[in-house]
């Protein structure tokens, strides 16, 4: 094997490598090595929606990383689990499908990504969907990426928030991954006839068909081989075994936000004073490696529900040995949902142009664990500020790559940060305080309505808040002294070496991940193949006209202020 050659050895089998190596091999004269830490996908917990609390936290499956000590949330280590597994985090995630607003990736093209605004970016999303309802301008039916909305907001607990939301004076939107992002709507989920859409279903699987695709699992890649300014392949351990295996084209980095500026890093290519003090040899000194680190925090709001129609009616044993059985014969069911299936996005304040705020609902009352949070019945809603301007870093503490990196996101280190999150208390309470949640809405038990003043609301926010599992922008694209890879996607300075993950992200989107990482790997498939890419959409975009002088559309009918 030491002597094999692939043209394209692509690092890492989550939601970005699995897009690249079905694209890839689209071209039968292409020869592809895809190599992956982790096992098989086929687990029950992964493949069934409703299970998505486990797999996120099983070691088998997910890198456990902890940050470093966290300044600014007293010194808390916060969970920061990543995809060991085929389909990588798309096979641990909550499967929510937000692509972010159209503002967010023109907002990369002003960071230095040419043409990853919108107008480039909306014909890889349509082309990586396949959409359950009707297709059009924004939405398309032809792609691998099964999307949906769970179980059709069945439980009245959904449509009571939408309601909250539009008489609280923010927009009804039907599709926020369409013409409008901002407002309360139904919540679209990365599920397909029941079951897990993650990219190793949707991609992989149908590309091991082919006889022009390598795939190794439970390899765990220590570097990429360099011949001076030029990725030559990748060295790689297997059962004790240690594997050098050329690439006669292209490597390419889809570890993820922290495993790609790590193998960056431990390949000797980064910033010098991180290299030098982790004893690595500098084989190129690019400073952005590993900064820029954005992600998204959030917290719940719980409250008692005074109806028994709650989802905790559901989580004694034999409830959920039924929900089970439903889905392991028909698909079907409870089993089929994540059960986040109504949402909101809007603005944290006037002046601010496009959403910041997302909300995600839930009819239960639970912890991040899955278990439940209080006896009886409750339901919650998961809010947090979208558009940080915290950064943080990755840095390699040995060239021992096994080592976990040092990880650090200075979460709410930026005054901003904190006052959108005051805003997320306010703003919330003031939304379920709406009449449409009056004959479901009982005690609020998080945070609490002793939570008023500023003062309190951080304390509570440093002691509470968690991590989105959003880790993005370590390896940003761009043209400036920070950026890591160009808007080819080719690292800065070195021939054959390229990244596709959600690291080269320039700035974090207002939303979650894997539809615009899945995007990137699509548009980046066909600039690796030299493809004429597709050609740009200009669908229209709704922003609130006034988003100048209003934080919001409407008075709302019951003010908490």
């Amino acid at each position: 094997m030491n002597s094999e050659k692939f043209d394209y050895i692509i690092v890492g089998a989550g939601s970005a490598g699995c897009v690249l190596a079905n694209r890839l091999t689209e071209d039968s004269n292409n020869s592809v090595l895809l190599i992956e830490t982790g096992g098989s996908d086929k687990s029950i917990f992964i493949q069934m929606p409703t299970a998505l609390s486990i797999p996120m936290n099983t070691k088998k499956y997910a890198w456990q990383f902890e940050t470093q000590p966290e300044p600014f949330l007293n010194n808390r280590l916060i969970h920061c689990p990543r995809g060991k597994v085929l389909g990588g985090s798309s096979s641990i995630n909550g499967m929510v499908y937000v692509r972010g607003h159209a503002k967010d990736f023109d907002e990369w093209q002003q960071h230095g990504a040419q043409e990853w605004d919108y107008a480039h970016c909306l014909p890889y999303f349509k082309k990586s969907e396949d959409w359950a309802f009707s297709a059009n301008e924004y939405r398309a039916k032809s792609g691998p990426l099964g999307v949906n909305n769970g179980n059709e907001m069945k439980n009245p607990l959904y449509r009571a928030f939408i309601n909250a939301g539009v008489e609280a004076g923010y927009f009804e939107t039907k599709d926020y991954n369409g013409e409008q992002q901002e407002g309360f709507g139904p919540m679209h989920m990365t599920v397909k006839n029941g079951v897990r859409s993650s990219t190793a279903n949707a991609y992989l699987r149908p590309a091991m068909a082919r006889n022009n695709l390598t795939v190794i699992t439970h390899a765990l890649v220590h570097k990429v081989l360099l011949d001076g300014k030029k990725a030559v392949g990748v060295r790689y351990e297997r059962k004790g075994k240690i594997v050098d295996v050329k690439a006669n084209k292209e490597v390419v980095l889809s570890a993820g936000p922290v495993g790609s500026p790590h193998l960056l890093q431990l390949s000797g290519i980064g910033p010098k004073a991180v290299l030098a003090a982790a004893n690595i040899d500098v084989k190129h000194d690019l400073p952005g490696v590993g900064q820029n680190l954005q992600d998204h925090l959030e917290f719940y709001f719980q409250f008692k529900c005074k109806k028994p129609i709650s989802l905790n009616g559901k989580l004694d044993w034999f409830s959920k040995l039924k929900i089970g059985v439903r889905w392991i014969l028909t698909k079907k069911g409870l089993g089929a949902t994540n059960h986040f299936e109504s949402c909101g996005f809007i603005r944290s304040k006037a002046s601010v142009e496009w959403p910041d705020l997302q909300y995600h609902f839930l009819p239960a009352a639970m912890r991040y664990d899955g278990k439940e949070a209080f006896a009886g019945h409750g339901f919650q809603v998961h809010i947090g500020h979208n558009k940080p301007k915290s950064r943080g870093h990755i840095k390699a503490l040995s060239a021992d790559p096994k080592a976990h990196p040092e990880i650090l996101f200075n979460y709410l280190e930026h005054e901003d940060d904190r006052e959108g999150f005051r805003a997320c208390v306010r703003l919330t309470r003031e939304i379920i305080n709406q009449p449409a949640l009056d004959e479901y809405r009982g005690e609020e038990i998080q945070p609490g309505t002793n939570i008023q003043s500023d003062e309190e609301i951080d304390t509570f926010v440093r002691e509470f808040v968690e991590s989105a599992y959003h880790p993005s922008c370590s390896c940003k694209m761009g043209t400036d002294e920070l950026a890591v890879v160009d808007p080819q996607t080719r690292v800065h300075g070195i021939d054959g070496l390229r990244v596709v993950d959600s690291s080269i992200f320039p700035t974090i989107p207002n939303g979650n991940l894997n539809a615009p990482t899945i995007m990137v790997a699509e548009r980046a498939a066909d600039i690796i193949r030299g493809r004429e890419l597709l050609a740009p959409l200009n669908a229209k975009v709704t922003i609130d006209p006034n988003w100048q002088q209003q934080q919001r559309s409407a008075i709302p009918k019951r003010s908490t202020n």
